[in-house]
C-alpha cells in the first residue's frame, strides 16, 4: 500500500499502544504528537475503555478533541466534557448471548460497563479484573449486572485462553453480538456491528477527515476493524499476532515509544 508522507488524523489505542506501564505517556510520545499537531494533524484516542475510565487520562494529556470509547459505542467530546453519541446494548440479548456461550464452554464470569458519563463497571461473583487500577463494583449476582443500561459485557473463563474463549463466543453467539478481544483477560461482547471502526468513522466524519488520511496504531484484535478503516495501520511490537497479520507496518513496543518512532519519521 502506498504511504502518504503525512496524515491528517492519528488514531491511537491506549492500553498496550500509547500508554506505557502505569498508564503513563512518555515525554517522547507527547513531543511527537505535539509535532504532528503543529503540522496540522489531529490526534484521536480510540479505546476499549468507556468514558468514565478514560477521562482522567485525557485530562492528564490535556486532550481537547473527540475520543472514541467503549469499543466504538461512545464518541466523547473532551473539550465540552459531553457524549456526542452513545450506543447501548440490549441487556436481554446480552444475557441470552452469555447463556449460549456457557452452553458451549461451561461457566464464564462476567462484568459490564454501564452507559453514560458516570457509568460504573459492575462485576459478578468470580470475575477478576485484568486491569486492577480501574474502578469496579462487585455485585451479588448476574441479574444485578442488568440493573441499568450498558454498552458492553466483559467475560473471563477459568481455563480457556483468551483466543479460545473469543473463538467459542463468536461461534455460540453469532448474529447476536459482536465479540472482540481487547487485551489480556479481556474478551468482550458489544452491540452487534459496533467496533472501534464504527466509532472512529463517526468521529472522523464530524472532523471532515477521510479514512485514507488516517494512520492508526494498535496492539490487539479489537484494533483490526480500525486498521481496515484507516489508510495505514501500525501494530506495536507487543501486538497480538492477528493484528500484526493485517498491519501495514510493525513498530517498536509501547514501552519503547513505538508510536513516537513512526511519527518522528512522518512529521519531520
Amino acid at each position: 500500500m502506498a504511504r502518504p508522507s503525512a496524515y491528517a488524523l492519528i488514531a491511537t489505542d491506549l492500553d498496550g499502544t500509547l500508554l506505557r506501564h502505569g498508564d503513563t505517556v512518555s515525554a517522547r510520545s507527547r513531543a511527537a504528537l505535539s509535532r504532528a499537531a503543529e503540522a496540522g494533524a489531529r490526534h484521536i484516542v480510540v479505546t476499549g475503555r468507556p468514558v468514565p475510565q478514560v477521562r482522567h487520562l485525557l485530562l492528564e494529556l490535556d486532550y481537547r478533541g473527540l475520543a472514541v470509547c467503549g469499543q466504538g459505542a461512545q464518541v466523547y467530546d473532551a473539550a465540552a466534557n459531553t457524549l456526542v453519541s452513545s450506543l447501548t446494548m440490549n441487556r436481554d440479548l446480552a444475557d441470552v448471548a452469555l447463556g449460549k456461550i456457557e452452553a458451549e464452554v461451561g461457566e464464564v464470569f462476567a462484568a459490564v460497563n454501564q452507559d453514560g458519563m458516570e457509568g460504573l463497571m459492575l462485576m459478578e461473583p468470580g470475575y477478576e479484573m485484568p486491569h486492577p487500577t480501574l474502578p469496579a463494583v462487585r455485585v451479588a449476582s448476574r441479574a444485578a449486572l442488568w440493573s441499568d443500561p450498558i454498552n458492553k459485557v466483559l467475560m473471563r473463563h477459568a481455563s480457556l485462553t483468551d483466543d479460545e474463549l473469543a473463538a467459542a463466543a463468536r461461534s455460540a453467539a453469532e448474529g447476536l453480538v459482536t465479540v472482540t478481544m481487547a487485551g489480556p483477560g479481556t474478551v468482550e461482547l458489544q452491540p452487534m456491528g459496533v467496533t472501534k471502526a464504527t466509532g472512529l468513522a463517526l468521529a472522523a466524519e464530524r472532523m471532515g477527515i477521510a479514512p485514507q488520511a488516517a494512520i492508526a496504531f494498535g496492539d490487539m484484535p479489537n484494533d483490526i476493524p480500525m486498521f481496515r478503516w484507516a489508510g495505514y495501520g501500525v501494530a506495536m511490537a507487543n501486538a497480538h499476532e492477528e493484528l500484526k497479520a493485517v498491519a501495514d507496518e510493525i513498530t517498536f513496543s509501547n514501552e519503547e515509544d513505538g508510536i513516537a518512532a513512526v511519527l518522528e519519521r512522518l512529521f519531520v
